[in-house]
């Protein structure tokens, strides 16, 4: 049997059911994992029986709704090669700053960080049947922490996603995918 999928809508906001090219981004998030041969379930489903499934999990982050199928493909082969929780990542391209409150409340701007050290997660997160079995729950709310959680206990690999696999974080950033 292939690998389960989510597309987590919960503490996303309106943004999911924006349109692009015709269609909400939960739709089109959830039709690329369905072409890539993935299962979907929702969250009416017991987590019990996910994690009793032995199978895999993809989740695919609607506000990623443009991320290729074949990108999906590749990071489940991945993680099945690997037994890692396989992560689609971008490089960080903005200037990040490092910061500190002072005494009188302003904020005190630090070094430049070096963004070769940085990614931004995007979608998607597949963890190996072994992860999901050993999880007590999962939750989806922020992808970059649950990344950050699985890495403490699990080898993670990252996967850079193709541009088109890029997180939106509003209607302008939205704008701008569907122009791509």
């Amino acid at each position: 049997m292939g690998p389960l999928g989510v597309v987590p809508v919960e503490g996303r906001g309106s943004l999911p059911y924006s349109l692009v090219h015709g269609e909400s981004l939960v739709a089109a998030a959830s039709w690329a994992l369905t072409t890539a041969g993935v299962e979907l379930f929702d969250f009416h489903v017991d987590w019990e029986q996910v994690r009793g499934s032995g199978r895999m999990l993809v989740v695919h982050d609607p506000l990623c709704p443009l991320t290729p199928v074949e990108f999906l493909q590749q990071a489940v082969a991945e993680a099945e090669a690997s037994g890692a929780v396989v992560v689609g990542i971008r490089p960080v391209t903005d200037t990040v700053k490092e910061y500190a409150a002072a005494g009188d409340g302003s904020i005190r701007l630090g070094a430049t960080v070096d963004r070769d050290r940085l990614v931004s997660v995007v979608s998607p997160v597949v963890l190996p049947a072994a992860v999901v079995e050993a999880l007590d729950d999962l939750d989806l709310h922020d992808l970059p922490r649950l990344v950050a959680e699985l890495a403490q206990r699990y080898p993670v690999r990252h996967l850079e996603a193709p541009p088109l696999g890029r997180r939106v974080h509003g209607e302008d950033d939205l704008a701008v995918l569907a122009a791509l």
